[in-house]
């Protein structure tokens, strides 16, 4: 079927972009399977604890950890899925890994761990202003994890960028929207990105 994937920095939505994104696929009589990295297996909560300040860890280590999960995950969860037919819609994948990790570490040695990674058919990256995303963040009035101070997002946002031109030259296909606006009209640009990469099936709301 289809493998979507929706990126952006801290702050940037991409958790409620990307289930406005399977209801309306749903709505158009397909099957989805809504999914996120880092997971919830045991990788993914060593990882979660590293993010939440809870875990020490150093950085390649955490580099390792996310490829580690993110097979795991392509193993359990997402081929799986795709074999069965459904369209997965992701929260975070290799973009992520690329962006985050490369920025203490060589972004060729990160892609090197990601190299078994299964491409995905589409990544939408939300293109949100670092000083917007660490406002967003402060409103929420949690604890700032460990990405998620406004020099670390600025850097991120670089690292973003440079990924993205090296995924579209190595024939990847990445789309970058707005996040900005309100959630709806963010929603709106996501799905018109999105839906030419799925199959037509047909509408009963018609």
């Amino acid at each position: 079927m289809a493998f979507i994937v929706v990126e952006g920095l801290d702050g940037s939505g991409s958790t409620t972009q990307c289930a406005l994104l399977a209801k309306a696929l749903r709505e158009r009589n397909l099957a989805v399977h809504e999914t996120y990295e880092p997971t919830d297996g045991p990788i993914g909560q060593l990882l979660r604890r590293f993010l939440t300040g809870n875990l020490s860890l150093d950085d390649a280590t955490v580099a390792l950890l996310f490829a580690a999960d993110r097979l795991e995950h392509l193993r359990s969860a997402v081929c799986p899925a795709l074999k069965e037919g459904s369209v997965v819609v992701c929260d975070r994948y290799l973009l992520s890994s690329l962006a985050y990790q490369s920025i203490d570490l060589p972004a060729d040695w990160v892609a090197a761990l990601n190299r078994f990674a299964t491409p995905p058919t589409l990544t939408v990256f939300l293109d949100v202003p670092p000083e917007e995303c660490a406002a967003r963040l402060a409103r929420r009035g949690l604890p700032a994890e460990h990405y998620e101070t406004l020099d670390r997002l600025r850097s991120v946002a670089r690292r973003y960028r440079l990924a993205i031109d090296a995924t579209r030259l190595a024939g990847g296909v990445v789309r970058v929207v707005d996040g900005a606006p309100e959630p709806a009209s963010v929603h709106r640009a996501v799905l018109e990105a999105v839906l030419p990469f799925l199959p037509t099936v047909p509408d009963r709301r018609l």
